[in-house]
C-alpha cells in the first residue's frame, strides 16, 4: 500500500523521474506475490495504480541503495536494525508513523497490519499520511521545491 501511495504522489508533484520507489518485506512470506485484495481494492477505490507490484524480500543491497528506509511496525524496525550490524545503511532509517499528521497519526507509532487486522480505511489514510510527510520532508531536505 505504502509503496503505491508514495509512488502516486510522487508523480502527482512531478518527481517521478527524480524517485526509485520500493516495498519490501523484512520477512519472506508473501515474496512474489501482489498486494493483498483488501489493499488492492482500496488502491482502486481512490484511483491508485498498484498493478505490477510483487512482494520482494529487504537485501543487505537495499541498505546501500536507498535513502530512506521507511518502517510500518517495531518489527520490521528491529530486522532493519540487525540487518544494519551486517551492512551499514547509506539512509536514514524510520517509521511511516513518523511523518504522519499528529491527528491521523492518533499516537500510533506502528502502522497496523490490514492483512490480518482488517481496517484497510483506517491504514490508507495513516499510510497516505505518513507518506504525504515523508514527500514534504524529502522536498524540502533536497530543495526540490526550488527546481520546479
Amino acid at each position: 500500500m505504502a509503496e503505491a501511495i508514495f509512488r502516486h504522489l510522487v508523480k502527482e508533484a512531478g518527481w517521478a523521474d527524480l524517485f526509485e520507489v520500493a516495498s519490501v518485506g523484512t520477512g519472506d512470506w508473501h515474496v512474489g506475490e501482489p498486494p493483498h485484495r483488501g489493499t488492492q481494492a482500496i488502491l482502486d477505490q481512490h484511483g491508485i495504480a498498484w498493478q505490477g507490484q510483487r512482494a520482494r524480500h529487504l537485501s543487505g543491497q537495499d541498505l546501500l541503495d536507498f535513502d530512506y528506509v521507511v518502517v510500518m511496525d517495531r518489527d520490521n524496525l528491529a530486522n532493519v536494525q540487525t540487518m544494519t550490524l551486517r551492512v551499514p545503511a547509506k539512509g536514514e532509517i524510520s517509521r511511516l508513523t513518523e511523518w504522519a499528521d499528529a491527528a491521523i497519526a492518533r499516537g500510533r507509532s506502528d502502522v497496523p497490519d490490514p492483512y490480518y487486522e482488517g481496517g484497510f480505511n483506517d491504514v490508507y489514510a495513516l499510510v497516505n499520511a505518513g507518506c504525504v510527510g515523508l514527500l514534504r520532508h524529502i522536498e524540502q531536505a533536497h530543495k526540490l521545491q526550488e527546481e520546479a
